[in-house]
């Protein structure tokens, strides 16, 4: 009896399924005369289909209202940040207070709306994936391991 090593994965993924597929056989069949003379016949075991319920594939409510609010916060803040640029920028043009060209507005705006996209995908890797821890405040811990779980999935998908 070895016991084989616990691999950590994301608690709300599919149980994945390890043995390979049978390759469906073709068995040739003597028939009455005039009729088709091969059939084929598809053989698959009954229990291997696997049906998995859609709340075990669901991310728990904890985990989804934590991922949430941190992209609110870290994507919401720098696009909101983008948008008040053009009307500071508005109000500076009309009032004349300075000479303002057009490239500075446009690389802040485009600055703050970057950091709103990255802003995304940090707030759902700097979450805690599990229900009942709920991480750190800046999840830098949280991201290294929820990155890492994402890059093997894709590894262990890419060599399916």
């Amino acid at each position: 009896m070895s016991k084989e090593p616990v691999r950590q994965g994301i608690p709300f993924e599919r149980p994945k399924n390890k043995k390979k597929r049978a390759k469906k056989q073709t068995k040739k069949q003597s028939s009455p005369v005039g009729a088709i003379a091969t059939r084929e016949e598809k053989t698959e075991p009954k229990d291997r289909k696997e049906k998995v319920s859609p709340q075990g594939m669901a991310i728990p409510d904890a985990v989804s209202r934590r991922m949430v609010t941190r992209m609110v916060m870290l994507s919401g803040i720098p696009l909101l940040m983008a948008l008040l640029t053009f009307v500071g920028s508005y109000f500076i043009i009309t009032n004349e207070l300075f000479p303002l060209p057009n490239q500075a507005v446009l690389l802040v705006s485009f600055g703050f709306f970057g950091l709103s996209v990255i802003g995304l995908s940090y707030g759902i890797f700097s979450a805690s994936w599990e229900e009942e821890n709920s991480g750190s405040l800046l999840g830098w811990k949280e991201f290294a391991t929820n990155f890492g779980r994402t890059r093997e999935a894709w590894r262990s998908a890419k060599k399916n």
